[in-house]
């Protein structure tokens, strides 16, 4: 009898301990996974990504990339100020003003070639300067003054469209500077995979300073060839319209005797 009951005691506590133990297992499960996510998390909140903005990017390319950006800075400024520049100085009122044009026909009217030369001295400018060659040889003749202003025009011509050049070079230099970046940020990446266990945040960040320097170049670009074709074809208007009223001009001259005082 005593037997049979330390055998139910001992039955009872057996089965009472083992349901303990399963209760008390899931509990120390979640807290060993709790533990383990908290190992794995550390590092990647001790660890934030590098930042990919624009000021991140520049900053943070290194020398030649610093070097890149100044030169595309540069770049965008220099067409800024040549495209301003050009639309100021590229205009009727500053290649062929209608007070010379008024003045000069009035004195041709007169037969006062020396009148004429004197209403372009005061007003200088390119057509100023082409006429004046064709009236400071009105006594040699009317082939001389048709050569010396079709040589005078040829010079203003060219310097009108000197102006518009330098406008093409920026054009074309920002896209070249993009794609020197561009290239730089992709050496930077395989750089990055090359050490076997990439940083995330660096790979992001050299892949971000190729498309800045290329967004970069584009956007500089695109404006600048806008404007250089748009300019340089109103001074080609221009040009040919002050060639036409040139020729209308000088057309009397066969006939015309100097005056003098």
């Amino acid at each position: 009898m005593k037997r049979l009951v330390m055998s139910a005691v001992m039955v009872a506590g057996l089965a009472v301990g083992t349901a303990l133990a399963q209760d008390a297992a899931p509990a120390a499960a979640p807290a060993a996974g709790a533990e383990v996510a908290a190992a794995e998390g550390a590092p990647a909140a001790a660890k934030k990504p590098s930042g990919t903005g624009f000021f991140s990017v520049v900053f943070g390319s290194g020398a030649l990339g610093v070097i890149l950006w100044a030169a595309l800075f540069g770049c965008g400024a220099a067409a800024i100020y040549f495209i301003v520049d050009s639309t100021v100085l590229i205009r009727p009122q500053k290649i062929m003003p209608q007070t010379l044009i008024d003045k000069v026909k009035a004195a041709m009217a007169e037969g006062d070639v020396m009148k004429a030369l004197h209403a372009c001295e005061t007003e200088p400018g390119p057509m100023a300067n082409i006429l004046s060659a064709g009236f400071s040889h009105v006594e040699e003749g009317f082939e001389v003054i048709q050569e010396a202003i079709g040589a005078a025009a040829d010079l203003e011509t060219e310097r009108i469209m000197q102006r518009l050049t330098w406008i093409s070079v920026c054009a074309n230099l920002a896209p070249m500077l993009g794609l020197l970046g561009t290239v730089q940020g992709m050496i930077m990446a395989f750089s990055t995979l090359a050490t076997g266990a990439p940083d995330v945040g660096a790979l992001a960040l050299a892949i971000s300073q190729a498309l800045w320097t290329t967004a970069g170049g584009l956007t500089t670009a695109i404006p600048a060839i806008t404007f250089y074709y748009s300019i340089r074809n109103n001074a080609n208007r221009l040009i040919l319209r002050m060639q036409a009223m040139t020729m209308e001009l000088i057309k009397d001259l066969r006939n015309v005797e100097v005056v003098n005082d």
